[in-house]
């Protein structure tokens, strides 16, 4: 336990305070039991060392515990937290807790035997808290941290500290977007860099190696997050990394789930898992058709990267310039909102908005007859009429 507190105490000293996520902002820090998923690379750990640090306690009182640590062979987290809240301990973290047999059960436990603890814990986004045993579900509030968006790559890299805007701003004619602005800003200036390397904050240690990077964390979630997943056989991982790479370098997929069993060497009995597996360990988006509950749905009408990196890290050469738009535009508003595929148009928004997403010689020929219709345009800098600028979804959140 006392090496595990000196790590604590190292990990939190360490941690920087210049930048910080948009969800450290957001969660509810008074809630007794709080769990944050997410996927690999998003930044977990370093948003929880940095509220740590912010409380300004001891070691004693607050402490960060990886449960990737060769200690938790040996020891359980309810033997842990009882000889933290022991010592005095009042806020206990528990980092990667997906890697522990049966962690929702002992922490569940802990939450009931020690009142006055608050337990803090993470884990891949891969987690379904409801399917838990111990029924922690009732019990701790789950947030989930999305990679960078456009907003937040500018703040980390210096260039501009930018507010959050909301999509009902964006959309409203009326409202002067380019007030919100310095004369000095360019907005698309940065615009590329983000498409490549913006959205997993690691990008800042090793711009040369990062898609090297994308494709080695590609393999860490199928063979080692994956074999957490009921219902997923790991001796199928090298399929699932042919399948990702063959709907990465064919995005936007529209799918013949049969063709791509056979591509893929997947059984077609359970290929619609397996996408669904993807999608929950954040490599790919599957889009919807509007108007149709997705329960009810056999395959989605269109499979994308969740993100533009990693289009980078699969492609052999440049991306689709018309794919990486889509591509940044479904991840952006993702995060807060529903996306569907309409009839007419790229995306329909909340059930409310159409937008058609192209260049900056995008026509409106597709969404001329339809109400509350926007064209999305690549390389402009701000609104005009109901054209709207790509980047600007990038202030979302």
């Amino acid at each position: 336990m006392n090496d595990l507190l000196e790590l604590s105490e190292k990990y939190i000293g360490q941690v920087q305070l210049n930048f910080t996520r948009y969800l450290l902002h957001e969660i509810n820090w008074n809630n007794r039991l709080i769990g944050i998923k997410g996927a690999r690379g998003t930044g977990k750990t370093t948003l929880l060392l940095q509220w740590l640090r912010s409380r300004d306690l001891s070691p004693g009182e607050a402490a960060y515990f990886s449960v990737d640590e060769l200690y938790f062979t040996t020891h359980s987290l309810v033997e842990t937290g009882r000889e933290f809240y022991n010592k005095g301990g009042k806020i206990i973290v528990f980092d990667e807790v997906h890697k522990y047999l049966n962690w929702a059960r002992e922490i569940k436990n802990l939450y009931d035997r020690y009142k006055d603890l608050q337990i803090i814990f993470t884990g891949s986004s891969i987690i379904d808290i409801s399917k838990q045993e111990g029924d922690l579900s009732r019990r701790a509030i789950v947030y989930e941290l999305f990679g960078l968006s456009y907003r937040e790559y500018l703040q980390m890299n210096g260039v501009i500290d930018l507010k959050v805007i909301k999509l009902e701003e964006i959309v409203n004619s009326n409202a002067n977007i380019r007030s919100l602005f310095p004369a000095a800003f360019r907005p698309v200036e940065h615009f590329e860099s983000y498409l490549a390397y913006g959205y997993y904050p690691f990008s800042a240690e090793d711009m040369d190696g990062y898609h090297l990077r994308l494709r080695q964390l590609i393999r860490l979630i199928i063979e080692f997050d994956m074999a957490e997943l009921k219902g997923f056989d790991i001796r199928n991982a090298k399929k699932m990394l042919q399948l990702v790479t063959i709907v990465g370098q064919q995005v936007p997929f529209k799918p013949n789930l049969i063709k791509l069993a056979e591509k893929s060497q997947i059984h077609r009995n359970s290929i619609s898992s397996y996408l669904f597996f993807l999608e929950e360990a954040r490599l790919i988006r599957m889009l919807y058709p509007s108007g149709i509950s997705i329960a009810t749905l056999q395959k989605p009408e269109k499979i994308f990267m969740n993100n533009t990196n990693l289009m980078y890290a699969l492609a052999f050469g440049q991306p689709d310039k018309g794919t990486l738009r889509e591509t940044f535009f479904l991840s952006q508003l993702a995060v807060r909102h529903q996306v569907r595929q309409p009839k007419s148009g790229d995306f329909e928004v909340d059930g409310n908005y159409i937008f058609e997403v192209g260049g900056r010689s995008k026509s409106q020929k597709q969404i001329r007859n339809l109400t509350n219709a926007y064209v999305v345009k690549d390389d402009m800098e701000f609104p005009a009429g109901n054209a709207i600028p790509l980047w600007l979804f990038g202030l979302l959140y």
